[in-house]
């Protein structure tokens, strides 16, 4: 287990590849515990955090699985199932084959209301502000799909970020954050006048409202999203098993 200091991979991307093949050895692959991480970076030469970033993301994965004082292991094979991953905006846009345009792009400083205070377990609202991302969203014909994004208030989003990006991968690459968790809420009512005008329809038009309370792989509060959609543009589907 050798991390070269002078190559162009990342040392995180470095250390993944050798925790894949722990994973795939005979001495690991039927759900062994991991090295504990202060010996395993001490091993690799690489600082814990760096270390940390490599196996989050194969937690994210589902390879290995993280208990708190217990350990890291690995997880055996043919266990894991059950759970559909769900799919970020982008991501759903892309499986459909359509490619997203932003109509609209904002991003502001707010003090969040109780119930996103809630979420974020902060307790004074009066005393922090959320940097807040609203878009506008759609195909190249027309806008469908109005987001507000409120991000908890401990990550240290600047507002200078590109938001351009697919928003996860942009929390993963610059702030470590791998989501994991997606609780969503559906609704429906009437636009009115300002949704109206942000989607291009009548304000006596159907919309759906879908609410995200987004979660990462340690269970922190990462997101409280809200989507405002055109009823005529969007069909949510659910699949249940018995």
């Amino acid at each position: 287990m050798e991390i070269d200091h002078n190559s162009g991979k990342p040392l995180h991307a470095q250390a993944e590849e050798i925790l894949r093949g722990l994973i795939e050895s005979k001495e690991y692959k039927d759900g062994k515990l991991l090295p504990n991480e202060v010996n395993l970076s001490a091993q690799l030469n690489i600082s814990r955090n760096t270390l940390r970033q490599a196996i989050n993301r194969l937690v994210f994965e589902g390879l290995l699985v993280r208990k708190k004082g217990f350990g890291t292991k690995v997880v055996k094979k043919g266990i894991v199932g059950g759970v559909k991953n769900w799919l970020s905006f982008s991501q759903e846009m892309k499986m459909l084959g359509i490619e997203v345009r932003n109509f609209e792009l904002h991003i502001s400083l707010k003090r969040p209301s109780e119930e996103i205070g809630r979420f974020f377990e902060v307790t004074s609202i009066e005393s922090i502000r959320c940097v807040v991302l609203e878009r506008v969203r759609g195909n190249k014909d027309f806008p469908f799909v109005y987001f507000i994004s409120y991000f908890n208030p401990i990550i240290p989003l600047t507002g200078e970020e590109d938001f351009t990006r697919p928003l996860y991968e942009l929390l993963d690459n610059q702030y470590n954050i791998i989501v994991k968790t997606s609780k969503e809420e559906i609704s429906a009512r009437l636009a009115g006048e300002y949704i109206a005008e942000k989607l291009e329809i009548k304000s006596s038009d159907p919309i759906l409202i879908r609410k995200r309370f987004v979660y990462d792989i340690n269970g922190m509060p990462i997101e409280y999203n809200i989507g405002y959609y055109r009823a005529d543009s969007f069909t949510y589907t659910i699949e249940a098993e018995r």
